[in-house]
């Protein structure tokens, strides 16, 4: 009967097709996911057993040495106090020696006054009696018997020197292992991931009044979950925490989360560690495109800077295009000085006048936020967002295609947005750092004072395709950061303003091809144009 039953489930199986094979492949999944999770325990075990000899071998060694220090104090106790015996043994033994050869003298001198005063008894003539009484009076009055002190100095009483041990003697009887304290619990609902700030709080699960601090440890990691013994990273430790909260401040938000965990600590043990719970720090992150750099700009990690002795691979028909109908002084690219020729297809990405590169990840949906800070002396920069098929002969601000916000200090100074060819200027101080907010689903693109998150400009765009972080340097550099946050502030400003904030400076766009209602420089500044981008 039950061979039946088997049979009829397979056959049902097999008619299932497609349906049939979607289930097994379910149960694959199911199976292979609860392999992974008990190779992980195995090597969870296999690692604690082999901490456990390490961590007794250490617990014995530190034993040893408490012990030792005991051993060590008990030695300069015994020696501090023997020395304070003999020491009170020399005074007294002085004392009394010294009165010892007072009385000696002083019974010698008496025996001899004794004697002289005897014979004196015998004397027949009056006047040598006389005389001899005399003598015998004057020297009973200055003899030493009748002017020593009858009196010991010191007694042979040491008993002010003795020592009670009992109660010490109990206390190290009564010595035993500290009650090391319990693990903590991380109240996961009180931690909070702020601008870049995460604070985590903890209790105890019953009072411990011999806590004498605590140790917070954290580590970043791309796992929701706990990671494997093989891919875990170090625990970065904080220690001697004297609350049960703390705040760890300014950090880059590079990895998806964050495990931590806690252990509270007496003055000789530290306890086990609290479970550990995992935060999530989700963060744009990127990094400037090296493929997509203009030759005259220099990339380094974070920072871009322009280079005027980087282009001189460019071919000699785009120089000639550049300098063409030019007059004035050369711009401070043109040099002598020459350097290896790149790869055709990074040389020519952007090339000529556009001193522009881009980011290296691209953002197509959710809201992101990024830093850029401008050296003090740099001359012109353009930081905004692009199409990744922007010309290599296109300047930010000047397609439709490109967004961005301009600052130019080079001749006469200048604070702009630009987008499609059309500037409008801010009227508002350059700030020494700007923070970039672009959200991508309501098509909003904001730029504000990463200071003081003052709102410097708002453009609306119905962005049609993917878009990339660019940037514009010439005679300066830039410095980049990423792995932030959308500040608190941004939040809270965008919320309020329904993601219309700042629409009074904005430069509208509701499709690439309309053009703005908006101030249009259509005479700018007479310079030079080979030397400003």
């Amino acid at each position: 009967m039950r061979m039946s039953q088997r049979k009829v489930k397979d056959n049902v199986l097999i008619q299932s097709g497609d349906n049939g094979k979607d289930a097994l492949q379910r149960i694959i999944a199911t199976l292979a996911n609860k392999n992974e999770e008990i190779q992980n325990f195995i090597e969870t075990l296999n690692h604690t057993l082999g901490r456990v000899q390490v961590n007794s071998t250490q617990v014995v060694s530190d034993l040893e040495e408490e012990f030792d220090t005991i051993y060590s104090i008990l030695d300069e106790m015994k020696e501090s106090m023997t020395n304070t015996i003999k020491q009170e043994t020399v005074r007294k033994s002085h004392e009394l020696q010294n009165q010892l050869t007072q009385s000696t003298n002083a019974l010698e001198s008496a025996e001899e006054l004794l004697e002289f005063a005897n014979n004196a008894l015998h004397i027949t003539d009056e006047g040598e009696f006389t005389k001899a009484a005399k003598q015998i009076k004057d020297r009973v009055t200055m003899a030493p018997a009748f002017r020593l002190t009858m009196k010991l100095k010191a007694t042979d009483n040491m008993t002010h020197l003795m020592v009670d041990f009992s109660q010490e003697r109990q206390l190290l009887q009564g010595l035993k292992f500290l009650p090391v304290p319990r693990a903590p619990e991380i109240v996961l609902g009180d931690c909070l991931v702020i601008d870049n700030d995460v604070t985590v709080t903890w209790r105890m699960p019953m009072e411990d009044s011999k806590i004498d601090h605590y140790i917070l440890e954290y580590r970043k990691t791309n796992h929701e979950g706990l990671p494997r013994v093989k891919d875990e990273q170090c625990w970065e430790v904080v220690d001697n925490i004297k609350t049960t909260e703390y705040t760890l401040q300014g950090l880059r938000f590079d990895t998806k989360f964050m495990n931590f965990r806690a252990r509270a600590c007496n003055k000789a043990a530290a306890g086990d560690y609290s479970d550990p719970v995992t935060l999530e720090t989700r963060a744009f992150n990127f990094g400037f495109d090296s493929t997509s750099s203009h030759l005259n700009l220099k990339l380094e990690d974070r920072s871009v800077e322009w280079d005027p002795q980087g282009g001189k691979g460019v071919d000699s028909k785009v120089k000639g295009k550049e300098n063409k109908g030019r007059s004035g002084t050369p711009s401070p690219k043109r040099t002598s000085v020459t350097r290896s020729p790149a790869p055709r297809g990074v040389r020519d990405r952007f090339t000529g006048e556009s001193y522009t590169v881009l980011g290296d990840t691209s953002i197509e949906s959710g809201q992101h936020y990024w830093e850029v800070k401008p050296q003090k002396d740099c001359k012109s920069y353009s930081v905004g967002l692009a199409y990744r098929n922007l010309g290599k002969f296109d300047q930010l601000g000047k397609t439709n295609t490109t967004w961005c916000i301009h600052v130019n200090n080079w001749l006469q100074n200048s604070f702009a947005a630009k987008h499609n060819n059309k500037a409008k200027n801010l009227d508002v101080t350059v700030p020494d750092s700007i923070g970039v907010y672009c959200d991508f689903d309501r098509g909003q693109l904001s730029f504000y004072n990463a200071e003081n998150k003052q709102l410097l400009h708002t453009f609306k765009v119905r962005f049609t395709q993917p878009v990339v972080p660019a940037f514009m340097v010439w005679c300066g550099g830039l410095t980049l950061s990423t792995g932030l946050q959308i500040p608190s502030a941004v939040r809270s400003f965008q919320k309020t303003e329904n993601g219309l904030g700042g629409s009074n400076s904005s430069i509208s766009q509701q499709d690439p091809s309309v053009a703005c209602d908006i101030c249009f420089y259509d005479k700018l500044p007479s310079v030079d144009s080979s030397l400003m981008p």
